[in-house]
């Protein structure tokens, strides 16, 4: 099992970590502060230092897999090419710092939390996503037709308005009792704990933005996300809105 401290606090960028195995997937630790794939965001990059200083290059992280190819609670972190003799020197039971690209995770916390406030600004189910440090894709399960200016606009307000983001968690049965809180079609919430991670944006009550399941990293406040804009709005089919996101020239 990978102990997934980004979970409790997604602020973190270095840990030091225990290394478990070396396999095809990857290098899997007893902890880390790397995000996996999953749930429409990328997994992490950056690297792991060894004791002697020098740096293994890791070019993404993915969620480890048994024997019947199903994802379990281990994380693999994906070195990236041409790194074969450093890779050889490593072996079970090494230490090592797990230290992320931290402007990459930032533009992906940043770039998530805009999807959730995408979220309140179109309520309908979404049916797709893919969070990247460089763009964000929301397919939102509709047929009407969506203002790209006005979503701009809108999302600017909510940046603006620097609504404070909280971390909880509600038990399994709380969740079947309001399925509507899952306002994917496509991913579900991790599960198998009792408990289901959420984010809340905003207060409680009328003074709420957003709130649902979800196990991404994100800011802290919706006013560190900075500007972002609604760059294509595309009609996927009958029933898909695709709306992307990108930084604004100033804030890229």
């Amino acid at each position: 099992m990978t102990d997934d401290l980004f979970r409790a606090d997604a602020y973190l960028r270095t840990c030091e970590a225990r290394i478990l195995r070396i396999d095809e997937a990857g290098i899997v630790l007893d902890r880390t502060v790397f995000y996996p794939l999953g749930g429409g965001q990328a997994g992490d990059a950056g690297v792991l230092a060894l004791a002697d200083g020098r740096e293994v290059v890791i070019a993404d992280t993915r969620k480890a897999k048994n024997e019947e190819g199903q994802p379990t609670n281990e994380f693999a972190h994906v070195p990236a090419p041409d790194q074969a003799e450093l890779l050889a020197a490593l072996k079970p039971g090494d230490t090592v710092t797990a230290r992320l690209d931290w402007e990459r995770r930032h533009r992906l916390m940043r770039f998530h939390t805009a999807s959730h406030l995408l979220c309140h600004l179109v309520p309908v189910p979404v049916n797709g996503c893919s969070i990247t440090p460089d763009y964000a894709r929301i397919d939102f399960h509709m047929t009407d037709p969506l203002d790209k200016e006005a979503l701009t606009a809108g999302l600017a307000r909510l940046v603006e308005a620097a609504h404070p983001l909280t971390v909880g968690a509600i038990s399994d049965e709380e969740l079947d009792a309001n399925p509507a809180l899952v306002k994917s079609m496509s991913v579900q919430p991790p599960r198998g704990t009792g408990t289901v991670r959420t984010i809340r944006i905003g207060g409680e009550g009328e003074t709420q933005i957003d709130f649902q399941p979800c196990g991404g990293t994100h800011v802290a406040n919706t006013a560190e996300i900075g500007t972002v804009v609604v760059t294509k709005i595309e009609k996927k089919s009958a029933n898909s809105r695709r709306v992307v996101l990108g930084w604004a020239a100033a804030a890229a």
